[in-house]
């Protein structure tokens, strides 16, 4: 089911890509505004990012194989990724056309007219966004998150525009509508370098946000009481799946079954409280000083 709400909002975001790029290069036929132009090339790269967004929850959603052990939840990754590049690439694209008009200023036809096409494309990306946004928190989707991200930055470059070519309409300072033009670009811009930079952080591997940590240590606590004792805590993200480790010290004389029975519950109460987890636990008894030696990533080695 959740591969399922997601890849519908991909298909959503394609048809609202569609749908905006068509009326909003009707509005810059209509006025040729620069400004326009700039919403309306921006919408190309929804259109793009949300095909490779559907491509990449396809591939998340494969079971692991052969080859990806792990699964492949980290193909998330290359949509936002894709995503930052392709804003950069509009960017480029605005700044050409718009320099040029801050030499040779060009007045605005059909103004009011133009803009009510590019205002309704922005009403559109504006609603499917928080939709989208909404959906992608709940179920911990980088790329329905950054598509939906990449929609509000949308929005927020319809709103520049309306208020540049109005401003051009009513004062004849044809001017502003280039500067609108690349001011829109900045925005994209940094709209991207969020985008890569959530995308490396991802590719290198982070830790867990401090809620989901906070999740772990509290059920740790519950058994610390107890006499249990924990160590080497480890924790990352790839995509939607969350991963685990650690290390349980119980007294040396217990049996197999006793520390196995304990460690399969401990992983069962982590994964109910965070889902989608996979928990890896290591066995140690608190006799053995080689317990309290093997902690860090690399294990030290053994002393013969």
């Amino acid at each position: 089911m959740k591969q399922q709400s997601l890849r519908l909002y991909m298909y959503l975001s394609i048809a609202a890509a569609l749908v905006t790029m068509a009326v909003k290069f009707i509005g810059y036929m209509l006025t040729g505004s620069v400004g326009l132009f700039s919403d309306a090339a921006e919408s190309i790269v929804n259109l793009v990012a949300a095909l490779v967004g559907l491509w990449a929850i396809t591939l998340a959603a494969r079971p692991a194989d052969e080859d990806h052990t792990y699964g492949h939840t980290k193909s998330e990754y290359f949509s936002s990724g894709v995503e930052g590049a392709l804003i950069l690439v509009a960017a480029l694209i605005i700044a050409v056309e718009a320099i040029p008009r801050l030499f040779h200023p060009e007045p605005i036809q059909q103004a009011f007219v133009g803009l009510s096409f590019s205002v309704t494309g922005g009403l559109i990306n504006g609603i499917l966004a928080w939709f989208m946004l909404r959906e992608g928190k709940k179920q911990r989707s980088i790329t329905l998150e950054a598509d939906a991200h990449h929609l509000f930055a949308d929005v927020m470059t319809t709103t520049g525009v309306l208020i540049g070519v109005l401003l051009v309409a009513l004062t004849r300072w044809y001017i502003l509508d280039p500067i609108v033009a690349l001011l829109v670009a900045l925005n994209i811009i940094w709209t991207s370098i969020k985008l890569l930079r959530q995308t490396g952080l991802g590719l290198l591997d982070t830790a867990l946000p401090a809620e989901d940590i906070k999740i772990v240590n509290d059920i740790l606590d519950t058994y610390r009481q107890h006499g249990i004792e924990f160590h080497a805590l480890r924790h990352r993200m790839a995509g939607r799946r969350r991963f685990v480790s650690f290390h349980i010290i119980v007294p040396g004389n217990w049996t197999v079954l006793k520390g196995h029975t304990m460690c399969e519950e401990i992983e069962r109460t982590i994964r109910a409280g965070l889902p989608d987890s996979t928990v890896f636990t290591h066995l140690e008894p608190k006799e053995d000083p080689i317990t309290f030696q093997d902690m860090e990533l690399d294990r030290v080695p053994d002393v013969i």
